[in-house]
């Protein structure tokens, strides 16, 4: 779907106040499965028209099935915000709707994939009593900071929840920091970082604080891997010098 309807481009948001700081994930460990909506602070995956106008926005990592259903939805968005036959208002009503919608057509299994990650569930319990995921404040003990299961909303309700009051927004006016506000957004180890609202303080140097952090300092193997695509780059003329440029080809 990516290949044939989409044209896919990222851009770098380590600098940016709102992203997180989190683990390290080194070339040789191996990769596995998260959550969908895991690491909503680190990465934002967002669908748009060619005009720039934002047909979905995913919060975090999202599993390959369950981000074609989202993709799906964004395209029949995009139907309706290129239908000249509406208005404005008429397609906002259909945009805010479409995503409601869209919940109750998530099955079990996926909402299971969707489910908040432990700490970032501690840190909605203990920080956001009144936070979206909840569908009732007074259902969490205020003592043992705990809420029975069946009232936390998984992140793919909250996520189309949220959507839904942004209306066919264009890029530059959304407010990402925002929208994918939720969980823990900065590990232990930054504690010290942190201002008087849990966010990343102004000036902060995430990079004094080695193996962690959203900065190009706290992230040596960035350079470890240019090092390493320059040994490659050697090898391979070394290779061809040596054994000529079919065994390269080959």
């Amino acid at each position: 779907m990516l290949k044939n309807d989409f044209v896919v481009g990222y851009t770098n948001i380590e600098n940016k106040k709102y992203a997180g700081a989190s683990g390290k994930h080194k070339p040789d460990e191996t990769a596995v499965d998260t959550t969908n909506g895991a690491g909503p602070h680190n990465l934002q995956i967002f669908v748009l028209t060619p005009d720039g106008t934002i047909m979905t926005c995913l919060p975090g990592y999202w599993k390959a099935e369950d981000l074609a259903k989202e993709l799906t939805l964004a395209k029949q968005l995009s139907k309706v915000w290129q239908d000249k036959s509406l208005s404005l208002e008429e397609k906002q009503m259909q945009f805010s709707q479409l995503q409601l919608d869209h919940i109750n057509s998530h099955d079990q299994a996926m909402r299971g994939r969707s489910h908040l990650q432990g700490f970032d569930l501690q840190y909605e319990l203990k920080n956001r009593p009144n936070s979206d995921f909840f569908y009732s404040a007074r259902a969490i003990d205020p003592v043992t900071l705990k809420t029975p299961p069946k009232n936390v909303k998984s992140v793919d309700i909250v996520m189309h929840q949220r959507l839904a009051a942004h209306p066919f927004e264009p890029y530059e006016r959304f407010d990402v920091a925002s929208y994918a506000d939720y969980g823990k957004p900065i590990y232990d180890k930054h504690e010290q970082f942190l201002d008087a609202n849990g966010k990343i303080a102004e000036g902060s140097d995430l990079g004094s604080a080695p193996m962690i952090g959203n900065t190009p300092k706290a992230h040596p193997i960035q350079t470890q891997a240019k090092r390493t695509g320059s040994r490659v780059a050697r090898s391979t003329v070394n290779h061809a010098l040596r054994y000529g440029i079919r065994a390269i080809l080959h």
